[in-house]
């Protein structure tokens, strides 16, 4: 963890560039966007307006939840492992989008209740899923660390292989009861308004589900102030290895997309343990599950997609590529105001 002492916001000097180099093509200024912005804080994590995202990769963090226990899914923990081994094989959701998106695909098991039998996963397990949370604590608090820095190992090593830009994701039976656990806390209101349906739960079952999330604060006690004890108290290892990559991406200067809401509340923890982190993260959508939106409010970041998505995986975050890739078409054009001897736009106060 003391590598987080390293983080530090980025140079603003380097977005400026880059928004002058947005304002001298030839159409109204500012008319892409948060798009525009995005690209600039790109430029300001990679220190050269001269933006690049093409090696591009999602990284699924994939774990079991104990609160199962609970009734609070509509299947059990072995679908976690099931689908591990399909992101592991290229056949789930998430490999479909990035082969479209020329992005590359890690599922890395951080928590998997049983052993994966699938080389292409990555083994970087820190126990065989956690405790439940409506009875005690997930996981103690070096393991959360050990999860933490895990995330931030896994950025350094990405960083080094001269990945671009790196997208967050998550596949874990239970992990939307967990993400409204941490959320509930860490936005200080009611489990009942941030708990949702996830992969589609009955009315009584939304109702198990709120309760155990209530159940899982009211005996854990979660300090709100300590990001770890969330994570450790009510949180799971999916949301502990994400905190790490948004970290990570700070430590080693890479910008890391947030996709739904797991990856979001995960964000905000990392934003606690280290604000400065902010300034390397890019908003992909607005989850549809309740905390979505005020996760990201709390970060005080503007997603451009608004579709009601909740699939996971990182499959939200791989759909912010093609509208960056747009952007970039349009800064990179040569479709200038000075080479086509239109005089420039000027910005008004």
């Amino acid at each position: 963890m003391e590598r987080i002492k390293q983080i530090r916001p980025t140079d603003k000097k380097w977005a400026e560039l880059s928004h002058d180099k947005w304002n001298s093509v030839a159409k109204p200024l500012g008319s892409l966007g948060s798009l525009e912005e995005m690209i600039e804080k790109i430029a300001a994590v990679q220190q050269t307006p001269d933006v690049k995202i093409s090696k591009r990769i999602v990284v699924v963090m994939c774990a079991d939840n104990g609160v199962t226990a609970e009734g609070v899914t509509q299947t059990d923990s072995e679908v976690t492992a099931v689908c591990a081994e399909a992101i592991g094989n290229g056949t789930s959701n998430i490999n479909a989008l990035a082969d479209v998106y020329g992005a590359y695909v890690i599922a890395v098991d951080i928590g998997i209740s049983r052993d994966v039998d699938c080389t292409s996963v990555s083994d970087r397990k820190i126990r065989y899923g956690t405790g439940n949370i409506a009875k005690g604590p997930a996981m103690s608090r070096n393991e959360a660390e050990k999860a933490i820095c895990t995330g931030m190992d896994i950025v350094g090593e990405l960083a080094d292989s001269g990945n671009d830009i790196i997208i967050t994701g998550e596949m874990g039976i239970g992990n939307t009861t967990t993400s409204a656990a941490v959320s509930s806390v860490i936005l200080g209101i009611p489990p009942e308004a941030v708990t949702g349906r996830g992969a589609g739960l009955s009315d009584e079952g939304l109702l198990r589900k709120v309760k155990a999330v209530r159940q899982a604060i009211e005996i854990n006690r979660p300090d709100v102030n300590d990001a770890v004890d969330i994570i450790s108290k009510v949180g799971g290892l999916d949301i502990a290895a994400m905190t790490g990559l948004f970290l990570g991406g700070a430590v080693y200067g890479v910008p890391v997309v947030i996709d739904g809401v797991i990856s979001a509340a995960a964000a905000v923890l990392a934003y606690k343990i280290a604000p400065d982190c902010k300034d390397y993260m890019l908003p992909s959508h607005v989850s549809d599950e309740p905390a979505g939106k005020l996760l990201l409010d709390m970060l005080g970041l503007r997603a451009p997609i608004c579709a009601g998505m909740r699939l996971g995986e990182g499959t939200g975050g791989a759909m912010l590529l093609p509208l960056l890739d747009g952007a970039l078409s349009v800064y990179n054009s040569s479709h200038r105001f000075d080479d086509i001897g239109i005089e420039r736009y000027v910005e008004q106060n």
